[in-house]
């Protein structure tokens, strides 16, 4: 291949990302005109007003265009630029960017996404245990705060981790001040029992735990979380996961969330200083996206007490994941 020939190439390739680029910004212009955030139903924003400085803890960017999964399951229209439509909707201007599993042990997007959104937004990885310490330090610097286990016992999971790597993971990013963040169904959960009481570092449970619906917190897993949080080294996440999203098919859309209401209650009174919330945008597992202005409404429910919600999406992720505290 001549060298004028790859010069074309290269030429076509950067005109037509800038074609590419160009459009994705009258998109989103487009979309900010109508108050519209692809990945979720409604306009509306919320009704609970967001505090100065709050934190949405638990979310995930896709940018295939830039940074190509190695597994299918990649979600559309879920940049940074999406993203703060988000931010915009709902009120929230600090965010954890959590690596989705598509990227396995690729983590550059999210690394990319921490870039993009500045001082305001912190990272929690997927590695393995062949990860160098030069690579847990890079990652480190990049506001890497924790490292995620996707552990979910559905037959089609594709995990690129195992329970196997939990503790010794953990021991190593504990030298960091990181967590370990676990998504794990509640029966997975009570069989690892002896495992918490092993692990040194900070623990996260996604999704409340994934508590079924409508057993709840009679589930035992949830007295095993509770038991941990008592201990002081265990938070969870108030993020509303697939086996509790509405139904938007339903007449009765704020019935479907009675349940899981019940959950988010239940936390909340028994530790409101051990819970972060997350919007858990793009909604990846879902194919009727929900209204995240209605999913932030209910932390109005689960705390009524402004205090907490303070606590909860302001003062609670400065001290998980290292933000500058408020004034």
């Amino acid at each position: 291949m001549t060298k004028q020939m790859i010069g074309r190439r290269t030429f076509l390739t950067q005109a037509g990302v800038a074609a590419l680029t160009a459009s994705n910004a009258l998109r989103v212009a487009e979309l900010v005109a109508q108050d519209a955030v692809p990945n979720s139903s409604g306009t509306e924003k919320p009704k609970l007003k967001a505090p100065a400085n709050a934190c949405d803890c638990h979310h995930h960017i896709y940018d295939t265009a830039r940074f190509s999964p190695v597994q299918s399951g990649a979600i559309p229209n879920a940049r940074v630029a999406e993203y703060r439509l988000l931010q915009r909707r709902i009120g929230t201007t600090r965010n954890v960017v959590v690596a989705p599993r598509p990227y396995g042990t690729d983590n550059r997007v999210t690394l990319d996404a921490i870039v993009q959104l500045g001082g305001n937004a912190r990272g929690v990885a997927v590695i393995r245990p062949t990860v160098t310490d030069a690579e847990l330090k890079m990652l480190d610097a990049g506001g890497i705060r924790g490292i995620r286990f996707s552990l979910s016992a559905n037959p089609t999971s594709t995990a690129v981790t195992t329970l196997d790597m939990v503790e010794p993971l953990s021991k190593r990013v504990n030298a960091l001040g990181w967590h370990i963040q676990m998504n794990m169904d509640a029966d997975q959960i009570v069989a690892a029992g002896d495992l918490w009481n092993r692990i040194p570092s900070t623990i996260v449970f996604d999704h409340m735990g994934q508590l079924p619906l409508p057993e709840g917190v009679k589930h035992p897993a949830f007295t095993i979380i509770r038991r941990l949080i008592d201990k002081g080294r265990t938070w969870v996440k108030l993020s509303v996961g697939t086996s509790a999203a509405s139904d938007l098919n339903a007449k009765d859309h704020a019935a479907t969330y009675t349940d899981v209401n019940k959950v988010g209650r239940a936390y909340v009174q028994a530790a409101p200083e051990r819970m972060v919330w997350g919007s858990n945008w793009p909604h990846p597992n879902e194919t009727n996206k929900p209204d995240d202005a209605v999913l932030f409404n209910l932390l109005a429910d689960w705390a009524p007490n402004e205090a907490s919600r303070h606590r909860i999406l302001v003062e609670n992720p400065e001290k998980l994941y290292g933000f500058t505290k408020s004034a």
